[in-house]
This record gives structure tokens, sequence and C-alpha cells, in this order.
């Protein structure tokens, strides 16, 4: 099972970028884990912490006014570069479940939806609204309605998105696919008594 997502009205955070790829977002020195947790510490980490381990004051997630923000307003082709899962868990450990962003690399779109994560594209312009917007008075809050598929920002404008109606459907529900296989436990079972029944050599012990 994930988290289900419905809808979510949060602080949104800029990060006035493009091509931020899967390395920036999680470094692979990060990657020893296979656990979900612990990861958003070193979410942008080469950005986001001086050499020293210190936080960069100017870098967005360490602004007061973000802090604590959820969604993640960005530019185009967001996650690109290597396939690593970590970074989308790494982005939901910190506690972002929206990113939003003209366009995202494919693999990264798509281990998004089946964690949790709302990835959400909308028209370049009407990305750069919403980073201007949130830059210009930091702190203000992003509403995001998943089963209505709109954004509107903080000044009201309502952007529509597109998304995969099965897609969909699992985010609202917290679906992933385990959570789709065992649904059909019932029809599962009944197929392995019928195989036992017409093949049992099929299921003897060796």
């Amino acid at each position: 099972m994930i988290e289900k997502f419905v809808s979510l009205n949060a602080i949104a955070v800029p990060l006035n970028r493009g091509n931020v790829d899967t390395d920036a977002i999680i470094p692979a020195r990060f990657l020893k884990t296979v656990k979900r947790t612990g990861l958003g510490d070193n979410l942008f980490h080469a950005w986001r912490y001086d050499e020293g381990g210190r936080e960069v004051p100017d870098f967005p997630l360490n602004k007061p006014p973000y802090r604590g923000g959820k969604i993640l307003v960005t530019g185009e082709n967001f996650g690109c570069g290597s396939s690593r899962e970590h970074a989308v868990w790494a982005l939901m450990d910190y506690g972002i479940r929206v990113v939003i962003a003209p366009s995202f690399g494919d693999i990264f779109y798509n281990n998004g939806l089946k964690n949790g994560l709302l990835p959400v594209r909308l028209a370049a312009g009407e990305v750069r609204g919403l980073i201007g917007s949130i830059e210009d008075s930091p702190g203000d809050v992003i509403s995001v309605d998943l089963p209505a598929q709109t954004v509107t920002g903080p000044d009201g404008a309502v952007c529509p998105f597109d998304i995969a109606l099965f897609s969909k459907e699992c985010l609202l529900e917290g679906l992933d696919e385990i959570a789709l296989t065992l649904k059909h436990e019932p029809d599962i079972a009944q197929y392995e008594r019928e195989g036992k029944r017409k093949s049992p050599w099929l299921f003897l012990d060796i």
C-alpha cells in the first residue's frame, strides 16, 4: 500500500532550475540503504549544505518561510538521469508530496506515481507564474486537487493538469502494484485450486 493522495493545500517551495537530475536530488553515496526513511536529510545535498555540512542560507529548502513545504515547483526535465527510486523516496521522506514542473524524466515520473508522489505537468508559462508568485511571497500556499485535476495558485488562478486514469485511481485508493495484485487474491486462489486439481504433478514437493 501507498499513502492515499486526494488533495493538498500546502506551502510551495520554488526550485527555479531546469534539468535537475536524480544525482542532484539524492547523491549516489547515500544510496547504500534499501529503506525509504532517513533519505530526506540528504535531499539536494550538494546545494543544501556547504563543504562543512552547514546549511546554505540561500537555498530554498533552508529559508524559514519554505520550511515544511510539501509542494515543489521547479523547472523542466526534473528527475532526469539515472533511474534511482531513492530520488522519489528522498523527496517523500523530506515531506514533499507534489512536484510541479513543465516536464519530468520518464522513469522518475513513473517511480513517483508508484510510490505515492504526485508529479504534475503544467505548461512552462504556468510554472514560471507559480515560481514567481511564491518567490515574491514566500510561504504562500498552493492547492492541488487530484479528483478535479487542478492546481490553484496563491492568486486563485486554476491550472488543469492531465494524468492517466489508472495512475489517478491508484493514488486516490492508495494502491501500489502489490496491493493491486492482492485485490484479485480470491481469483488467484481459485486458479491455484483448479491447477492442483487438473495438474497435481506440477505442485509436488521435490
